[in-house]
């Protein structure tokens, strides 16, 4: 796997970085990745248009489109109320059975991966200059693990603790075609992107420049 061009960057973590979140480099195959990364382009497009989100009074720098349920500053709705009304398109089948495999992948149970069923996916672009400061992800009801998937430029990627946004916290680079997954003790850790590096996206990955990372979720709502 062939980058553009390769900075100098640290070594990169695997396995279990705490209990409950595990990162596997390289899950992805190229392919996968440019089939990914083609459907990412084409929902980007519309029924509801990637778009950055404004949390208290500031807009995001990472811009984001979904799929099942639209997500905006601690809700999530059908529709996209906050941009233009229209209802997101719902989550594919295949992305459902992705999600599972990913928790195989990350040696958990049988009977959670048999219950695993997301209905939502935040696709989530940064450009060189995005980042996305320390947070969780808890305006889902479902304590289920929240699967993420990487392709394109290489982040540096700040996984913390469940109390507060400072340390304890692990920095570790994710790279195209990386998964990562956390749940259980995990599942409501601050975490979030504190760099991309430019000109890291390794050819074939159908993104030419900047990140595009998934994260599949089960908010437990109904409607």
């Amino acid at each position: 796997m062939t980058a553009l061009f390769t900075p100098q960057l640290p070594e990169r973590d695997e396995g279990e970085i705490t209990p409950g979140a595990t990162h596997v480099p390289n899950w992805l195959t190229l392919e996968q990745q440019e089939r990914i990364a083609d459907r990412f382009h084409e929902w980007a497009r519309g029924p509801v248009p990637l778009r950055a989100a404004t949390v208290r009074g500031h807009q995001m720098s990472v811009r984001t489109v979904c799929l099942g349920w639209h997500w905006q500053p601690y809700q999530y709705t059908r529709k996209a109320t906050d941009v233009n009304v229209a209802r997101v398109l719902p989550l594919p089948d295949w992305m459902i059975r992705l999600g599972r495999y990913a928790l195989q992948a990350t040696g958990h149970d049988t009977a959670t991966i048999g219950s695993y069923m997301p209905d939502t996916a935040l696709l989530n672009y940064y450009d060189a200059k995005a980042r996305l400061g320390m947070h969780q992800d808890k305006d889902e009801e479902s304590r289920a693990p929240v699967v993420s998937l990487s392709i394109g430029d290489t982040c540096t990627f700040r996984f913390g603790n469940t109390e507060s946004r400072g340390k304890p916290y692990t920095d570790l680079l994710l790279a195209s075609g990386d998964l990562f997954v956390f749940g259980g003790p995990a599942r409501l850790a601050y975490h979030g992107v504190t760099k991309v590096h430019q000109d890291t996206a390794p050819e074939g990955c159908g993104i030419s420049r900047g990140r595009i990372n998934i994260t599949m979720r089960m908010t437990g709502l109904d409607g």
